[in-house]
């Protein structure tokens, strides 16, 4: 689930999974569900993204 957080005095919606904080929640809701189906960030969906956190790591995937 998305969060909604006040960053640098900007409410943002940050996606779970990575991090990246996005202005509107469909954009933050669609990345973190590519996120949890890839485990890979998707270009045209980060290219929106408004705030980046120093590290994005993805959970590995257990077989």
């Amino acid at each position: 689930m998305v969060k909604k957080e006040n960053i640098e005095n900007r409410i943002l919606f940050i996606c779970e999974v990575c991090g990246l904080g996005y202005i509107d929640e469909q954009t933050a809701a669609q990345c973190e569900d590519w996120c949890r189906r890839t485990g890979t960030c998707n270009v045209k969906l980060t290219s929106r993204a408004v705030y980046f956190p120093e590290l994005t790591r993805f959970p590995r995937k257990q077989e």
